[in-house]
């Protein structure tokens, strides 16, 4: 052990007194091995922040919600028959209550949701495009509102359609920028609606299922003010602990199927979608960018490999008197062949490292420009390091093996 760390530690002495003698080749080394990583750390690193927020947005979903809707949310294995969907009925108001109503046992809550785009004004200030939502009252329990301020709609509320509304955090702080908004009111709907909550600032997603630019009223109210059956209902059912999406969907099928009296030989004129449909589409998907990156990056590493392979073919030539000398003065093939490997090997790490630098500094960069979050993960970072690394020991190879072949008199001649 204290051979190898001696030999190890030798020939990191050589091989940086090397890389500082000569700074001006060593630097035009870096360079390309620099180049390499950036490029192929840059993509790994965008993809993987890019799919770390769609994933988180996706999950903000439920992965054990399913969702009763008019559309569904992918094309499937085959062609998506628009056609025959814009046929169906909406999943509307009696739908949930007849649902609510026969109590799935695989349920553990079933809530309805509806909106639209209404501007909402308080005063002389207003905010166009809110997106108000009705919704029934275990919709806060399904998707875990904790509020700010202020409280959640009481189940008499609920089933009265009182004029009470939940504001979103975008939308309280427009309206009331100076105070609480609880206790205030707002006008929507040629109706004026007293504020009982204020939701946390949650920020946006890559999906829009942020509450922040939303305000909830109860739905019973929303359906009696714009309609039963409206665009982009849906009834959200959580699973019941015990029970899986599967058994889930098999039970609000068959209730579904029974409360729009569908024959038996008849398709469903309705869509169970859950989050898994964009998962499995998202594994496709990042994968296939993946590997575009690894295929560009990669052509960007290997033209970094045979820069260094390159230089370290003119380090061998350069020192090949030196070469003959430590081997007259008992200088194994071990030895010489590990001093240039250590050689090659630290000048492509060095410059690996000069590459996560700069995704770093770009990664910083585009966060705060575009706000969107970019970061290097450690298994980025890890995988920079180790493909210099190895890098840098491939393209060593083939001229540390000249190296310590060369003969002791012939090397020692060769400068004369």
């Amino acid at each position: 052990m204290r051979k190898i760390s001696a030999l190890l530690s030798e020939s990191f002495r050589f091989a940086w007194m090397a890389l500082v003698s000569n700074r001006l080749r060593t630097f035009l080394s870096l360079l390309g091995i620099t180049i390499g990583i950036f490029a192929i750390i840059a993509v790994y690193a965008i993809v993987d922040s890019l799919e770390r927020n769609i994933r988180q947005s996706v999950d903000s979903l439920g992965s054990d919600v399913v969702y009763v809707q008019k559309w569904p949310w992918g094309g499937g294995d085959g062609e998506y028959a628009w056609w025959k969907y814009f046929q169906r009925p909406e999943v509307g108001m009696n739908d949930f209550k007849r649902l609510h109503a026969r109590s799935p046992r695989t349920a553990d809550f079933i809530t309805y949701i509806v909106g639209s785009n209404e501007t909402v004004k308080m005063g002389n200030s207003s905010v166009e495009r809110v997106e108000v939502n009705g919704v029934t009252y275990h919709y806060g329990a399904l998707n875990a509102l904790n509020l700010e301020k202020g409280r959640y709609f009481s189940e008499g509320e609920m089933n009265s359609g009182r004029n009470v509304a939940v504001l979103g955090a975008d939308i309280a702080s427009g309206l009331f920028p100076t105070g609480n908004a609880v206790g205030e009111s707002v006008q929507c709907f040629g109706r004026t609606f007293v504020i009982i909550g204020v939701l946390p600032k949650e920020g946006a997603n890559l999906i829009g299922q942020s509450h922040d630019t939303k305000m909830l009223i109860p739905a019973t109210l929303f359906t009696a003010l714009k309609g039963d059956e409206m665009g982009g209902s849906a009834i959200q059912a959580k699973v019941k602990p015990g029970y899986t999406t599967l058994e889930l969907k098999e039970d609000l099928r068959m209730h579904m199927r029974a409360i729009r009296r569908l024959k038996p030989i008849s398709e469903d004129d309705f869509t169970l979608n859950e989050s898994s449909v964009f998962s499995q589409g998202l594994d496709t998907m990042f994968g296939a960018i993946g590997m575009a990156g690894t295929v560009i990056g990669g052509f960007s590493i290997l033209v970094g490999g045979f820069g260094i392979a390159n230089i370290m073919f003119v380090s061998v030539r350069e020192r090949t008197g030196q070469i003959g000398i430590q081997k007259a003065l008992g200088a194994t093939r071990v030895f010489i062949l590990t001093q240039f490997l250590v050689e090659s090997t630290l000048l492509s790490v060095v410059g690996g490292v000069a590459g996560l630098i700069l995704v770093a500094g770009l990664m910083a960069a585009g966060t705060a420009i575009s706000g969107f979050e970019l970061a290097m993960s450690v298994s980025n970072v890890a995988t920079g390091v180790l493909l210099s690394a190895a890098i840098g020991l491939l393209s060593g190879l083939a001229p540390a093996s000249m190296a310590a072949r060369l003969d002791p008199v012939e090397a020692i001649r060769f400068n004369q």
